[in-house]
């Protein structure tokens, strides 16, 4: 049974399967549950948003599926920024960010 089922879902060949070890074989097996159940709940997650936004109130925001996320930066880019802020800082005051803020408010 075992054999059967790594040779329809990853193609090994009987001697493959004979090559990996018990250990092996339980990682592999646990490796492809994790990605039967991630792939199930996203199609789960998909048709519970479909299901919300097609029976949305009117005028009501569609709900999106994906949030962005913020991009992550390196520690150097982090410092290399914290340095241009001080220069900034330095240089101009402390009120650039009030001014940064009042600009993007007014558009």
């Amino acid at each position: 049974m075992d054999f059967a089922f790594f040779a329809v879902h990853f193609g090994y060949s009987k001697s493959d399967y004979n090559a990996l070890t018990p250990r092996e074989r339980a990682f592999i097996l646990k490796a492809y549950e994790t990605k039967t159940v991630n792939e199930s709940t996203l199609l789960r997650d998909a048709v519970f948003n479909a299901i919300n936004n097609a029976i949305r109130k009117k005028g009501k925001a569609f709900r999106k599926l994906w949030k962005k996320a913020p991009r992550l930066i390196s520690d150097e880019e982090f410092e290399n920024n914290k340095d241009i802020v001080y220069e900034v800082e330095k240089k101009e005051g402390k009120n650039w960010a009030a001014e940064l803020m009042r600009r993007n408010r007014n558009g």
